[in-house]
């Protein structure tokens, strides 16, 4: 072969091998960028032209694909839509996916791994490719009566299953409806995602688990109270100050109980009773007696400042750092003011840890998945997160929120024949915003089967006069109601 025949065969195998090198870059390299990039059509088309699977709430489908004569073949469609969408989420053409259907994607439109073999028939038969189903932990009971019972208010009710973790409820309010954003009207779709943006209370905020945490108000206490005992040297009956008015540490600001009421007419009350009554001064007095450093770790002992997912995303409690640990911060930490932020699902957990025993489980959404053939291929199973109390400490903790309920702040979630534990929390926003009303609770006392949390912003419906135990205590009883009568 001459020389110029060789350096054209050489330039010729250099050319091929570019184009390999190129093809097998794209095709196997950059393959999940450019299937996600959202300006390839081809996904869109692939995404919505099969049967998506069905999100399944009780043996009911609250999310389904119903064949559409048009270009994308399915139109997804939201049962309840409003009542569901903070579990629910939506699938978007213009706008993306969230919550279930954007975590269990990979299931609803049957890419999965554990999906192959189904893959391969749909491919060999002919039938049209389907994805699976996915079931959730939710009890349409309870989470209607949490929908119900909030009304028009905004704020959050989140329900676990203190044995299993197991979510019972999640709702947030103002909601909205994912089928407005489903559309295969692009156009339609993208003017109503931009005007519940801009909307009047963010109903596109998942209050229950993310986005702007709250504080705890007294609710927080428990876990005050749970530090005490933990520290071994304390018990619900220990006898503590109380005083008409906390002075803080090194300061001329006082603190006054709610209503500027007095707590004790001698100074000093139990453990027990001044949970009961919700007395600040004496959970600041607390607080600073028991330290920073003490508080911090039994918060975080019942899961604050840690990562989690149920799968969705849930943005981490927080109890504050040690830069900002003053003994004024520490006095307005112990009663669940300050820098102490949570989610309702956060104050959920405390609840339920209690309930158990002391033991945190780990909360989930998702109970089954379910091949097109109804065949599992993946099962939830509860998980042990964390031990955050004794039992011991527990069974003081319980009897402590059993006498909130019966004799104190949280009257208003009693429940006939049942034993209800709580307690209440009215926490201060700042500024002249009314206050947040909480209750947290779970019940049966003696065989817990639900645990609750709930928050109504700036006091709802009754405003600068709300309380914890007046406006949301009534809440929760009636999602208690809905699992234990259930």
């Amino acid at each position: 072969m001459n020389v110029p025949l060789r350096r054209v065969a050489t330039v010729v195998l250099v050319m091929f091998l570019a184009l390999m090198v190129s093809t097998t870059y794209i095709q196997f390299v950059q393959a999940d960028s450019l299937n996600d990039d959202p300006r390839n059509a081809r996904t869109i088309y692939r995404e919505y032209n099969k049967f998506r699977g069905p999100i399944v709430v009780a043996g009911d489908v609250i999310a389904s694909s119903t064949p559409v004569d048009d270009a994308f073949g399915f139109q997804r469609q939201y049962a309840s839509g409003p009542l569901y969408a903070p579990v629910s989420g939506f699938l978007s053409l213009t706008n993306g996916r969230t919550e279930i259907e954007d975590k269990e994607n990979d299931y609803l439109n049957g890419q999965a791994s554990s999906l192959w073999l189904d893959r391969l028939s749909a491919l060999f038969t002919g039938k049209q490719p389907q994805g699976a189903s996915v079931e959730l932990t939710i009890d349409p009971a309870a989470q209607q009566a949490a929908w119900d019972a909030l009304g028009d208010q905004r704020g959050a009710v989140v329900a676990i299953e203190p044995k299993t973790g197991r979510v019972l409820a999640l709702v947030s309010k103002p909601s909205y409806d994912p089928n407005e954003l489903a559309t295969h009207d692009t156009a339609a779709a993208r003017d109503r995602y931009q005007e519940l943006l801009n909307a009047d209370g963010n109903p596109m905020s998942n209050r229950a688990i993310r986005g702007n945490t709250y504080p705890p108000g007294s609710t927080f206490k428990i876990v005050t109270s749970a530090a005490a005992i933990e520290s071994g040297q304390y018990t619900a009956e220990s006898v503590v100050p109380a005083p008409d008015e906390y002075q803080y540490p090194q300061s001329d600001r006082t603190m006054k109980n709610f209503g500027g009421s007095r707590c004790s007419p001698t100074g000093e009350m139990t453990l027990a009773d001044a949970l009961r009554i919700s007395c600040n001064t004496a959970f600041a007095d607390l607080g600073v007696t028991l330290g920073d450093d003490v508080l911090r770790d039994q918060a975080e002992a019942f899961g604050f400042d840690e990562p989690l997912a149920i799968p969705l995303d849930v943005t981490a409690s927080h109890f504050p750092d040690d830069e900002e640990a003053t003994p004024d911060a520490t006095a307005r930490a112990a009663i669940g003011q300050g820098d102490v932020r949570v989610t309702p699902l956060q104050m959920a957990m405390v609840a339920a840890a209690i309930a158990n025993d002391g033991v945190q489980m780990a909360p989930y959404t998702v109970e089954t998945v379910r091949n097109p053939d109804l065949d599992v291929v993946r099962q939830s199973e509860p998980r042990r997160l964390r031990t955050s109390v004794s039992p011991a400490t527990a069974e003081q903790l319980t009897q402590m929120m059993l006498g909130v309920v019966q004799n104190g702040s949280g009257e208003a979630a009693r429940i006939p024949g049942v034993q209800v534990a709580g307690k209440t929390g009215t926490a201060e926003t700042g500024g002249d915003a009314a206050p947040h009303a909480w209750f947290t609770s779970f019940a049966p006392a003696d065989d817990p089967q639900v645990a609750v949390a709930v928050i109504v912003e700036n006091g709802g419906s009754l405003g600068s006069e709300a309380t914890g135990g007046a406006i949301a205590a009534p809440i929760a009883r009636a999602v208690m109601e809905a699992v234990v009568n259930g």
